[in-house]
């Protein structure tokens, strides 16, 4: 309770503030479809090896997920127009850029005098390549009920990270993981972790601007045939005022999905053309069918089980395709096939009514066409797509800079019912791109340096059934977030208002569901110290309430970095569930959700040793008071207490 009174001290501008702003234009679905994951750990690499603007590629910077198309455009007009930048100050020379987005950059690039140079010979980069290495262990003080009986392994989550790199040109790493109860070299474990990723990456040898050999995330077009690379829900579009982009990248993470395994690779035909190919063969998880065949694809990456076990890489899927670009200065066109063929059929349960026309048989094909045009004042961009079916899927922007500091976004969408893309990842009110058409409209306004304001409104309807709706629906989704700085203060307001329509108690008809959410933090800051009070509170329109007070500080002295959050949540029930960011260590985003009755608390700390050594500590306890077990199944927890401890070494050479 003093936490929640108190307005502790502390918190510094080092150690990935960066991590505040990805979580303040996260939203509950966002954090449920877990895409935010590839996107933390891909900015987290880019902070760990900076891009230099003077040399980086329109490429390199499409790979900065919180640019615009416009953004990146000016930025390269600057460096073509200019020469090379000294400083990163001359970024407030660039209008389209923003306070928000010069910030963002300061933590992924750098600006270094541009020498013209030969690709490096192997023995210089062996030789002053960089080498970094990751040891990450999480110790639970619990015991869940598969841990004494029902999981394969051992309570403690843990994984290992290498990673070299020399400059821009070469990137190769290793990472290896798993999840509490799977087990280590046991089962069909014999080779350690259950999960194992590897990459070697090649950039800018000669004509070939991006190659990858290993796993890999392939990002094209908007994502209506290909998209496991990254990407957040609408208020992140907002931010990137509907960019559409090509970018391979490797799969550096831990997840055990949305990944290919082979081959891909981007080479510059001319000034105006670029061709991107891949390859791939990889296995995955699925529920099978009793005549073999595949019935759901698992995508939880869970093999702590005997049954869960027996579903690891019981499937392989073959990948091939291509893609076809040209730009010429405002005007930029691409093209896209994909060919994909399972080992096993896709054959869901039909029978039930929405999932008539899921992704059924063993061979899919799908193409799509990519464009936009550039102009000083708006842009438009989109693709369209179709699969072996003929079905359709479409998705359209238009955005303008109506006035300085005022950005607006349009954007359609359809999606056929009978559209599948096993690999598609877009803008969607559901989960899939499929069966969906909609509405998107919103504003950035930037009224001054101190004030910032964000809105959109999106409706979206549904042809067919979904998953506890048996007939056509709708919804209608609608956000204002507005931020106010001023001195050592910061005072960040939000509210959403979700409607959505579902089968009432009979399933004779549709009932509306309302959901409000609103947020409120007051943030102080003073060199190396600050302290964030946050308060979140939910309604629901079946009467349902929730709330959540909290306190964040932080505080750094030379190289030692504290973090402390403490929070106290009572809500009625999982519907009304409200998440909390807290710091967390390197390659680790946490936004736990929390329902019923309880208080949060969480201390990290880090600290460097030897210079190359660094060593982070993070405790964590929730305590509930209006329960005595926690979870269910095998993962009860016979106690109203949880607490974690998560250990973390890195060495760089």
């Amino acid at each position: 309770m003093i936490l929640l009174m108190l307005p502790i001290v502390a918190y510094s501008q080092e150690g990935r503030p960066w991590e505040e702003l990805l979580a303040n234009v996260l939203t509950a679905e966002d954090l449920e479809a877990a895409t935010w994951e590839d996107t933390y750990e891909m900015l987290c690499e880019l902070e760990q090896q900076p891009m230099n603007l003077n040399t980086a590629t329109r490429e390199d910077l499409e790979s900065l997920p919180f640019l615009s198309e416009r953004q990146v455009e000016d930025l390269m007009e600057y460096l073509y127009r200019y020469g090379t930048m000294k400083s990163l100050n001359e970024l407030r020379m660039i209008r389209s850029l923003d306070h928000v987005q010069i910030a963002l950059l300061r933590y992924f690039t750098f600006v270094e005098e541009e020498h013209k140079e030969t690709y490096p010979p192997v023995k210089d980069i062996l030789q002053y390549g960089r080498h970094e290495a990751m040891a990450n262990v999480r110790i639970p003080f619990y015991k869940r009920k598969g841990d004494n009986n029902g999981y394969l392994g051992y309570p403690y989550r843990h994984w290992l990270r290498y990673q070299f790199n020399y400059r821009d040109y070469v990137k190769a790493g290793l990472i290896g993981s798993q999840d509490a109860g799977e087990p280590f070299f046991a089962h069909q474990n014999t080779t350690g972790y259950d999960c194992y990723s590897y990459y070697v990456q090649v950039k800018h040898l000669g004509r070939l601007e991006n190659a990858i050999v290993g796993k890999y995330k392939l990002s094209i077009g908007m994502g209506l045939v290909v998209n496991n690379s990254f990407g957040m829900g609408k208020l992140a579009t907002l931010q990137q005022l509907g960019r559409n982009n090509t970018t391979i990248r490797p799969h550096s993470s831990r997840s055990q999905t949305d990944y290919l395994q082979g081959a891909a690779a981007t080479v510059r035909l001319s000034p105006k053309w670029q061709a991107t190919a891949f390859a791939s063969y990889r296995p995955f998880d699925a529920t099978l069918n009793a005549d073999g065949a595949a019935r759901t694809i698992v995508t939880d990456g869970y093999h702590r089980t005997p049954t869960e076990m027996g579903k690891k890489n019981n499937c392989h899927a073959t990948d091939a395709g291509a893609h076809v670009g040209y730009r010429q200065g405002g005007l930029h066109a691409g093209a896209t096939i994909l060919y994909t063929h399972l080992d096993r059929p896709l054959r869901p349960d039909t029978k039930t009514l929405y999932r008539r026309h899921q992704a059924q048989g063993s061979d899919f094909l799908n193409v799509s066409a990519d464009y936009g045009y550039l102009h000083p004042r708006f842009s438009l961009s989109g693709e369209t797509a179709i699969n072996r079916d003929g079905a359709v899927a479409t998705i359209n922007t238009l955005s303008s800079n109506v006035a300085d500091g005022l950005n607006v976004l349009l954007l359609q969408r359809f999606y056929s019912y009978r559209y599948t893309a096993l690999y598609a990842r877009s803008m969607t009110e559901g989960s899939h791109v499929q069966n969906e058409s909609g509405i998107y409209a919103g504003l950035t306004w930037q009224h001054s340096p101190r004030l910032r304001l964000q809105v959109y409104t999106d409706y979206a309807y549904f042809a067919w059934a979904r998953y506890q709706v048996s007939q056509s629906s709708r919804a209608w989704d609608n956000l204002i977030t507005a931020t106010y700085e001023t001195g050592n203060w910061m005072l960040t307001g939000r509210y959403r208002l979700h409607l959505r329509q579902r089968d009432n108690e009979t399933k004779q008809a549709l009932a509306n569901q309302t959901e409000h959410r609103g947020r409120l933090s007051l943030t102080w800051q003073h060199g190396t110290f600050s302290c964030t009070t946050q308060s979140d509170a939910v309604y629901t329109g079946q009467n349902d309430r929730g709330y959540m007070m909290g306190e964040a500080a932080n505080y750094k002295w030379r190289d030692l970095r504290l973090s402390l959050n403490g929070s106290y949540f009572h809500t009625d029930s999982y519907d009304s569930r409200i998440y909390a960011y807290e710091r967390s260590p390197l390659y680790s985003f946490s936004f736990p959700s929390f329902y019923g009755e309880g208080m949060r608390l969480a201390m990290m700390a880090q600290t460097v040793l030897m210079q190359r050594l660094t060593l982070t500590v993070k405790a964590g306890m929730t305590r509930y008071f209006d329960r005595s077990t926690i979870g269910s199944g095998l993962q009860q927890i016979n106690s109203s207490v949880q607490t974690d401890l998560d250990l973390q070494v890195r060495w760089k050479l």
